[in-house]
């Protein structure tokens, strides 16, 4: 009857799985591999989600020496996608006992303060988007174990990378719209130094340029609807053959594209077909729905904090780009016959 006014203990997580106490701080501590069977450890995280168990961190961590903290650094969270990057981090993070602090790095102010007093003596390690590199460098994240996300894996601070198979997902895109029949195309392109948009123009002018009598025009816009619509006007309204098929770096560059196309008289897709690149939920929400490439956040978040509970234990994070998606909508057609 008192049980369920008192903390559960570890005893009663073994009772409940029917295993020793032992074998309880070896699951819930990580290190139970080669020492109890997968079916084993998945009863012990069971019967701890069921109980509401939670170790005793502060005990644990006199013990090992370590915080058991992670930070995630990302960009300012302005779009959802990040939030998922979050979701899956925490997710993973949970299982083995480890907390994630989330830093979104400020837009437009330069290098963000570090928010610990020593962030090599308040945290295990980072998990840090490319994207935010300036944040990380301020903090001094590049001196702790690292993993980086949407990186280039030849040139990384970090001990490990961890990246969303972009180039596949712009070869999808190209294919489509060559499918169709589109031979004139803008690049509406992210203003942001970055690996993962230099990939993107990189892979759309190899893929479009393979094949005879394609052009590819390029415009730069910041990551948002005012600056997206801007350049895309200013593009569109530009001397010489309009292009008939808009490809942009992300979805909320694809928003700012349509309104630009709206107001030059024009209609996506019958004048413009327009693609993005995220699959937020901007995507349904244009009208015609998008035709964009769908990256997993939450796998994204999930495979980079593995990587990093496997360079903290000196093992070798999983290999491989995680896949994409082309999601074909109503906002690509063939090019009309003007």
């Amino acid at each position: 009857m008192a049980r369920s006014s008192t903390r559960p203990t570890s005893r009663d997580v073994a009772q409940a799985a029917g295993v020793s106490q032992a074998a309880v701080s070896l699951v819930l501590g990580d290190k139970w591999r080669g020492r109890v069977s997968e079916a084993t450890a998945e009863r012990v995280r069971q019967a701890a989600r069921d109980l509401g168990y939670r170790p005793n961190l502060a005990a644990r961590n006199l013990r090992l020496g370590r915080t058991r903290t992670v930070l995630l650094v990302v960009p300012a969270l302005t779009t959802e996608f990040f939030a998922g990057v979050y979701t899956g981090a925490a997710r993973v993070a949970a299982d083995h006992g480890f907390g994630v602090v989330l830093y979104p790095s400020p837009e437009g102010v330069g290098p963000a303060r570090d928010p610990f007093a020593s962030a090599q003596a308040a945290l295990d390690g980072v998990i840090a988007s490319s994207m935010a590199a300036d944040a990380l460098t301020a903090i001094r994240g590049d001196q702790l174990p690292l993993v980086m996300l949407d990186s280039d894996p030849s040139g990384s601070l970090g001990a490990a990378t961890v990246n969303l198979d972009i180039t596949d997902g712009v070869r999808q895109v190209a294919e489509h719209l060559l499918g169709l029949g589109h031979r004139r195309f803008l690049h509406l392109a992210a203003d942001v130094p970055s690996w993962t948009f230099e990939i993107r123009a990189r892979e759309l002018a190899a893929r479009v340029g393979a094949v005879p009598g394609t052009s590819v025009r390029t415009a730069r816009a910041p990551i948002s609807i005012e600056g997206a619509l801007a350049a895309a006007e200013a593009a569109l309204a530009a001397a010489g053959p309009r292009p008939t098929a808009l490809v942009c770096d992300d979805d909320k560059l694809a928003a700012g594209a349509y309104k630009a196309v709206r107001r030059l008289g024009l209609r996506v897709p019958d004048d413009v077909s327009v693609t993005g690149l995220d699959d937020l939920a901007l995507a349904t929400a244009l009208d015609p729905e998008l035709t964009t490439v769908r990256l997993d956040a939450e796998l994204f978040g999930e495979r980079g904090m593995r990587a990093l509970l496997a360079v903290l234990e000196g093992r070798t994070p999983e290999a491989g780009d995680i896949p994409v998606e082309l999601v074909v909508r109503g906002s690509t057609a063939p090019p009309s016959a003007s």
